[in-house]
Parts: C-alpha cells; sequence; structure tokens
C-alpha cells in the first residue's frame, strides 16, 4: 500500500514542475481519481487551473483531451456524431472528444445549458447514447471542470442535476507571495509553462496504479461513530435556516468516500473527524443552496457549512 500512495505522490512531484503551491488542489484531484470522481476547479482567469489539469494528465499514462467550451459549440462537438459514408459504408459514429480517460472540459460555465448537459449521461453512467445506440467510454474516465466565477460576464450557471455529478468542487485562490515570485523566476528564465515536454512531466503512474490506490482506499475502515458524525452533519444542512436545499445521500455518501480517500493518501488505515471535517466545504459547497435572503445578507456555502461544522458535536 506504501507504494501505491508513493506513485500517487509521484504524480504530485510531476505537476509540480509547471505548477507552484496549490498543494490542497492536487491532494483533491488525486483523490478523485482514486475514487473516479469528477471536479469543479474554479478560480479567476491566469491561476493555472488548466495547466495543472494538464499537468496532471501528461504525469498519468491514460488518454487526455481537452475541449474549450464556448457559447457556440454543440452537443455533437462533445459526444460525436453519426455520419454518412458513401458506398458500402452508411451510417458511422464518430466518437467526440469526451471518449477518452481524463477529459478537461475547459471553461464549461461559458457554453448554454443544453451542450452542459451533453456530459450528464457520460459523467453519470460513463457512456453517451447516440440515435438509439449506446457507446461505452473508457475505463477509467474522469471529467475535470475549470469555470470562471458565476459573476463573470458570460457565464452560465451549472444545473443543479449536473453540480449533483461532481465530486469536488474546488477553489483556486492566488498563489502564495514565494509561489508567485517562482512563478516570475519561470518567466524570467524562459521557461514555458505550457511547454510540459522541456519541462520534463513525464508519466509516472497508469491505470493499475490508480486501481491498487482504489482498492487501497476501499480497504480504509469507517467506524459507526464516525457514520454517525457524518450523518449528523448531512441532517444539519437539511435543518439549517440558512439553506433551502441540504445534502442529498448521494452527498452524504461523497463525502465519506472522499474521507476514505483522504485517510488513505495521509497514511492511515481509519478515516478520522478531522478528514471528514477537511472535506466538508470541497464535497458540499456545490450541493446546498443558499437561500436568497442569506445570499443577499453575504453568506456564503462555506460560511454556512462553516458554521454548521463548528456546532455539530465530534465523535470522542
Amino acid at each position: 500500500m506504501s507504494r501505491d500512495r508513493d506513485v500517487l505522490a509521484a504524480v504530485r512531484g510531476e505537476v509540480s514542475k509547471a505548477v507552484f503551491g496549490q498543494e490542497p488542489i492536487l491532494w483533491g484531484l488525486t483523490a478523485a481519481l482514486l475514487l473516479r470522481g469528477h471536479v469543479i476547479l474554479e478560480g479567476v482567469p491566469g491561476v493555472a487551473k488548466t495547466l495543472m489539469v494538464k499537468a496532471l494528465a501528461r504525469s498519468l499514462d491514460l488518454g487526455f483531451h481537452r475541449i474549450q467550451f464556448t457559447p457556440d459549440l454543440m452537443p455533437s462537438d462533445v459526444t460525436g456524431n453519426v455520419i454518412y459514408e458513401g458506398g458500402a459504408g452508411g451510417l458511422r459514429f464518430r466518437p467526440g472528444p469526451v471518449f477518452t480517460n481524463i477529459l478537461l472540459a475547459d471553461e464549461l460555465n461559458r457554453t448554454p445549458p443544453k451542450t452542459q448537459a451533453a456530459l450528464l449521461e457520460a459523467m453519470e453512467e460513463h457512456q453517451v447514447s447516440i440515435e438509439g445506440e449506446t457507446h461505452q467510454l473508457p475505463k477509467p474516465f474522469l471529467v475535470v471542470a475549470t469555470q470562471n466565477p458565476i459573476e463573470y460576464e458570460g457565464t452560465y450557471p451549472l444545473p443543479e442535476a449536473q453540480l449533483d455529478r461532481f465530486l469536488f468542487k474546488l477553489r483556486v485562490d492566488y498563489p502564495s507571495r514565494e509561489d508567485e515570485r517562482a512563478v516570475l523566476r519561470m518567466h524570467d528564465e524562459g521557461k514555458d509553462p505550457h511547454d510540459l515536454h522541456a519541462l520534463g512531466i513525464s508519466p509516472v503512474a497508469g491505470a493499475d496504479d490508480l486501481a491498487a490506490g482504489a482498492a487501497g482506499v476501499a480497504a480504509v475502515r469507517v467506524g459507526p461513530e464516525l457514520t454517525s458524525y457524518l450523518m449528523d452533519l448531512v441532517t444539519a444542512t437539511r435543518r439549517s435556516p440558512s439553506l433551502a436545499l441540504g445534502v442529498s445521500p448521494r452527498g452524504g455518501a461523497m463525502l465519506q468516500s472522499a474521507s476514505k480517500a483522504w485517510a488513505y493518501l495521509s497514511g492511515r488505515e481509519f478515516v478520522t473527524p478531522d478528514d471528514v471535517k477537511a472535506l466538508v466545504n470541497a464535497t458540499w459547497r456545490h450541493r446546498v443552496l443558499v437561500r436568497p435572503e442569506v445570499e443577499l445578507e453575504g453568506a456564503t456555502p462555506d460560511a454556512i457549512l462553516d458554521g454548521i461544522v463548528s456546532q455539530v458535536p465530534v465523535p470522542d
């Protein structure tokens, strides 16, 4: 089990050749790989969201496609379409870029809802249905979507049904002063952070390594007291006067799985309350709905969830 964790640490090390800092984000992406859970990376332009995913994909011996989501993108540009070939060819399905292992959905909230919805079946069932025929996606399949904050012009909020299919929504903030200094130094030395080959980033893990890590996560124990604690947190979101929508059973299950992955990556075979608390916001901030009148007062999902975590008793 130690070797599996070493391999995953090596993946984060490769990404760090191009992206400085952002350690919590890299840990979250690693946990998502083990759980085959989809991720939203949200942050203002220029904080290396796209670069991070491209570097992650290069460090893995897996298929990778990138889709730049734009207002004029059509659903068939994502999933593929049926084309007619002359002669005896007849109709043939031409797969779209969604047929890969890691899909970078860049600026997902800049495309209209109809095209956003093209990913729903792929994310939930790992398949695409075209003209009455079902086409299976490769395994593993992971969507990492980047998006700008919804306050930015030209964005379309993702519907709740699609948000619920993402394991994490990770906030990518500005780097620390020292990390930003390292970025400036890289540019001053003439290095292109997008030239991943020149930076020496290479595949250090593959599908078998991720499968071994997933087996390690599955073996992590969740004690009955932790299950009760997690359920208390879920119930508190549903009873919160600040929330119009609390956490669903799927959200509770996702937090439990994420906590197991976090414990595994931390070198433990059991989940602690700190594992759960560390991942509440990342796993639930996109699953709860703040009441409009509370939102007008400046409340955010993170602030409300922090308050709930501080009030729910922690098991001994």
